[in-house]
């Protein structure tokens, strides 16, 4: 019996490390915060209420630039841009996280203008098409080495891009052999809730990565095993698709709004509906009784962090931050197990 019982124990560790476990040390479930740039540098004091909620890990969200999803021009690291933006700002949000043990996914991000969906990106002609795989590759390959050089241990290679990773799927598995060739930490793709099934080329990376705004709800006063249950569709997709690639589930992003029926659509950016703490806390917990035990889900990244914590969030706040909210204890219980 204690040789078996050994032997389990062993099999079951071999199993979680094929999974492709990342982080720091002895790190293993991802509790992990987006963090919000700021138009300057971080210290210590910045980072140290990320610390004391347990958080493990946080993600940096450095942006590019399109004037329109049809243009193929994409710029980055400008003048104009908040330092945490840029290069510099992103390497001091690094080495201050690192500081405290807190591992750093880079998670480079495009923003377009006149707030378009990155989903939508699609280029009108191949000669297009050519000019922006050329000005993404120098955005990522640019965070790429800032990655290497301060060992940053997850790198995102893009953010919801639907149809730009459907439609030129040899350009991502191209610049994929690329970073692995010039950064030795591990790689994921942020795919969005709805298409991520789409991706074609997850065995190439190390963590099939979802932005999780999963509808699970049809009403606002949703129960908490409501919730539960809501996940019950949406879970068995990705169990399919970490089986058919062999790659554990990462939340690139999750989260919810402090407002009533914030599980009906939770990908809703606008300032719509009734400011409620508790739905955004019982949302979240539905989310953590479902997923934080499996270990083939292995975390994520709350969204999102602002590192002022003291005058972040609060009862008045209808966003996504848990800040100086209900939700916040929640999310220290979990984060701090």
């Amino acid at each position: 019996m204690v040789r078996i019982s050994v032997f389990l124990a062993v099999f079951a560790f071999g199993i979680k490390l094929s999974l492709g476990q990342a982080g720091n040390k002895d790190q293993g479930q991802i509790n992990g915060m987006s963090m919000v740039a700021i138009n300057g540098t971080i210290d210590s004091s910045n980072v140290l209420p990320l610390k004391s909620l347990g958080t493990n890990w946080a993600a940096t969200i450095p942006f590019a630039f399109m004037p329109s999803h049809i243009s193929p021009e994409l710029s980055f690291d400008l003048d104009w841009q908040w330092k945490g933006e840029r290069i510099d700002g992103v390497r001091n949000y690094i080495r201050e996280l690192h500081a405290q043990d807190i591992a750093v996914m880079i998670k480079p991000q495009i923003w377009i203008g006149h707030g378009t969906y990155t989903g939508k990106i699609l280029m009108e002609s191949e000669e297009d098409w050519l000019k922006l795989e050329d000005n993404y590759r120098k955005y990522i390959l640019a965070f790429a080495e800032l990655a290497n050089e301060e060992k940053a241990e997850i790198l995102c290679i893009g953010t919801e891009l639907k149809f730009f990773v459907q439609d030129r799927p040899n350009y991502w598995r191209e610049l994929i052999a690329e970073l692995r060739k010039m950064y030795s930490g591990k790689l994921t793709y942020a795919g969005n809730w709805d298409d991520f099934d789409d991706v074609t080329f997850w065995e190439e990376l190390d963590y099939i990565g979802v932005d999780a705004y999963f509808p699970i709800a049809k009403k606002e006063k949703a129960s908490l095993n409501e919730l539960v249950n809501g996940w019950n569709p949406h879970k068995a997709k990705m169990d399919t698709v970490s089986e058919k690639f062999g790659r554990p589930i990462l939340f690139t992003e999750y989260g919810y709004r402090s407002i009533s029926g914030c599980a009906i659509k939770p990908w809703d950016y606008s300032e719509a509906g009734s400011q409620d703490e508790k739905a955004q806390q019982c949302a979240l917990k539905a989310f953590y009784q479902v997923f934080w035990k499996d270990e083939n889900y292995i975390g994520g990244f709350l969204w999102k962090w602002y590192p002022n914590h003291s005058k972040a969030g609060g009862p008045k706040n209808k966003m996504f931050t848990v800040q100086n909210k209900r939700a916040e204890n929640t999310v220290r219980e979990v984060y701090s197990r």
